[in-house]
């Protein structure tokens, strides 16, 4: 059996005002949550047009409690900054999590209301009642 190192952690940050894109990728762990939050905060406090922060979870190796509270600690700071949070191409592991938590809806609540508003709208403007 061989014993794999783990996947390097890193986080890269594409800022094109309104939207911030944060890709994550290997595993979100106690050594490696405060890098994504540090790396968001950052941004989000350099940039005030910011109205979306997108946190891309394509390359997400794992991720244990300490990176949920980091998830935690972001939205918190999303919301003070009064953007929306959204959590793009979770992998089953984590979306295990998050419902397993209970915390998916909180972290994702407002982005999902201003997405259903929208295709709402959409419906409207084509003329449906």
């Amino acid at each position: 059996m061989t014993n794999l190192p783990p996947t390097p952690f890193t986080v890269t940050t594409d800022r094109e005002p309104p939207t911030l894109t944060v890709r994550v990728a290997g595993e979100l762990d106690y050594d490696t949550c405060g890098e994504l939050v540090d790396a968001v905060v950052r941004e989000l406090y350099d940039a005030a047009e910011l109205r979306d922060v997108r946190l891309d979870f394509r390359e997400l190796a794992w991720i244990d409690s300490s990176g949920l509270s980091a998830l935690l600690m972001v939205h918190r700071h999303t919301s003070a900054a009064d953007t929306i949070l959204h959590l793009d191409h979770r992998p089953g592991f984590l979306d295990r999590m998050l419902r397993l938590t209970n915390v998916l809806e909180h972290l994702t609540a407002t982005a999902d209301h201003d997405e259903a508003d929208e295709r709402n709208d959409d419906v409207t403007e084509a003329g449906a009642t």
